[in-house]
């Protein structure tokens, strides 16, 4: 008798793990993915990319480029504004990011030497 009970406990823990495993995976199924710059990937002059579209929290920003001349570092508005990298910041660079939204503002930034200056900037606002 004892056995039916352990092998009914057994399914229904496992029942119970597959359940959850399913509730976090959902969260992402109705997350968007927008590649920066479209076509041209992240790249001089994207710092209007982000206009007309709509983000939310979880959303996943793909940021393609060549990893010897670009990188992608998430910053404050004060470094966004002043197109500085500052000491500490997450620096991407592995030519093919993903970055997940948080909601509010997600700056980021091209670290290389003249390339914030030159638009390779974004500011996204996430609801």
């Amino acid at each position: 008798m004892s056995q039916g009970r352990d092998s009914a406990n057994l399914a229904m823990f496992y029942a119970a793990v597959v359940l959850c495993l399913l509730l976090v995976s959902v969260e992402d199924v109705h997350a968007a993915t927008y590649t920066v710059g479209g076509a041209g990937g992240w790249s001089f002059n994207v710092v209007n990319w982000p206009k007309g579209k709509s983000f939310k929290a979880g959303d996943i920003l793909v940021f393609n480029y060549n990893p010897t001349s670009h990188n992608v570092v998430a910053v404050n508005r004060g470094s966004y504004t002043s197109c500085t990298a500052p000491a500490g910041a997450k620096v991407f660079q592995s030519g093919k990011d993903r970055i997940k939204l948080v909601k509010g503002q997600n700056f980021f930034l091209c670290s290389f030497s003249g390339h914030c200056q030159s638009g390779m900037k974004i500011a996204v606002n996430a609801a």
